[in-house]
């Protein structure tokens, strides 16, 4: 081969031509019988390839199918890269920054249900119009439907800012309403019943509940270090979600709660069944190992305490709320509840607990 067909060069059987796309210089390796008929082909194809470049009609994964350069530039072909591919990189890319749990969600709503209905399709087929039908028919809740909905949102974020896609059907998506439920706090008359069907580490943990208003993951998640009954609090940290210790949901999560006296008793009595054995203060009283989440808590503890107690289900999530309404009805500042809750401001507090709230916190 001669200096007049330059970017391609032979060895043996086979060649390698050299070629730039897109800033990147690249040489592909081919195998070429050892034949002018077949170096003339090979001349013939760069030229081609040449051709197809300037006229922006290039394919990287047509020409060299095996190439590991090809499926990286059919990224930058939204008319060639698809939806499955494109999620299949992103929950990679996910990996590192991700806690295991949201990890779990996003694995399973991008296999279950994304990559199901619109993993063929190339990126640039997507459409609002397909996304707002198929979420007419997807039958769960709202939440659900927006939750399903972050990696694909995610995904053409990224290729939007990365000037891949010149628009985003999503951005013509809106997020579903959501409905929340009003609070339901119980009674003192229903706290007490409740209690009074339960003994031992389960009394503890829900009278426990009642009394700080933790999260249940942050509940099972308490560790005596972070207990301090000389200051009379308890600082939460971390929480428990699906069996993994994580940071508090938002940064405002990690606070200080001042004990109420129920509370402070609740961790008096513990104390003789773990305090000793390891740091995690609620034990499954079955094998006296941590809960591992809030779903054996459910199932073995609140609903059968319940149904003991003649008391119409509610989730365990009602004992959070039965602390704010209990605290703002005594008369508790809506600042102080607020912040021993874990929220930022006490706008939540004003949405969910307003009834609760004397009026004359409300105006000052």
């Amino acid at each position: 081969m001669d200096a007049r067909h330059r970017g391609i060069t032979i060895r043996g059987n086979s060649a390698q031509i050299a070629f730039t796309y897109q800033g990147v210089r690249c040489r592909e390796t081919i195998p070429i019988p050892p034949t002018k008929a077949a170096q003339k082909q090979l001349i013939l194809k760069r030229q081609t390839i040449l051709f197809e470049i300037s006229m922006g009609i290039f394919d990287y994964g047509e020409h060299f199918p095996d190439s590991k350069k090809a499926k990286e530039f059919r990224k930058t072909r939204p008319d060639r890269y698809t939806i499955r591919e494109g999620l299949i990189d992103w929950l990679q890319r996910a990996q590192s920054r991700c806690q295991p749990s949201t990890l779990r969600d996003y694995t399973s709503a991008i296999y279950h249900h994304l990559i199901p209905t619109f993993g063929d399709l190339a990126i640039d087929e997507l459409t609002a119009l397909k996304v707002k039908e198929w979420l007419a028919e997807l039958p769960c809740s709202n939440k659900r439907k927006n939750n399903i909905l972050i990696p694909m949102r995610q995904l053409y974020d990224e290729m939007y800012h990365d000037e891949i896609i010149a628009k985003n059907p999503l951005d013509h998506v809106k997020n579903l309403p959501i409905h929340t439920r009003e609070p339901q706090p119980f009674t003192p008359h229903e706290v007490a019943s409740i209690l009074n069907e339960l003994a031992g580490q389960e009394r503890n943990l829900i009278q426990f509940a009642f009394w700080t208003g933790l999260r249940t993951s942050e509940l099972i998640a308490l560790r005596w270090q972070d207990v301090d009954l000389e200051q009379n609090c308890i600082h939460v940290r971390v929480a428990n979600v699906r069996n993994h210790l994580k940071g508090t949901k938002t940064k405002s999560g990690e606070r200080t709660i001042t004990l109420q006296p129920k509370a402070r008793e609740a961790l008096r009595r513990q104390q003789i069944h773990t305090a000793k054995l390891n740091d995690t203060v609620f034990h499954n009283p079955r094998h006296n190992k941590p809960w591992k989440d809030d779903q054996a808590i459910r199932k073995t503890v609140w609903i059968p305490a319940l149904e003991r107690a003649g008391i119409k289900y509610r989730n365990p999530y009602q004992t959070r709320h039965t602390f704010a309404s209990t605290m703002l009805s005594r008369g508790g500042h809506h600042m102080q509840v607020a912040e021993e809750m874990g929220h930022k401001d006490w706008g939540q507090i004003r949405k969910s607990y307003g009834r609760y709230i004397p009026q004359k916190q409300v105006k000052s």
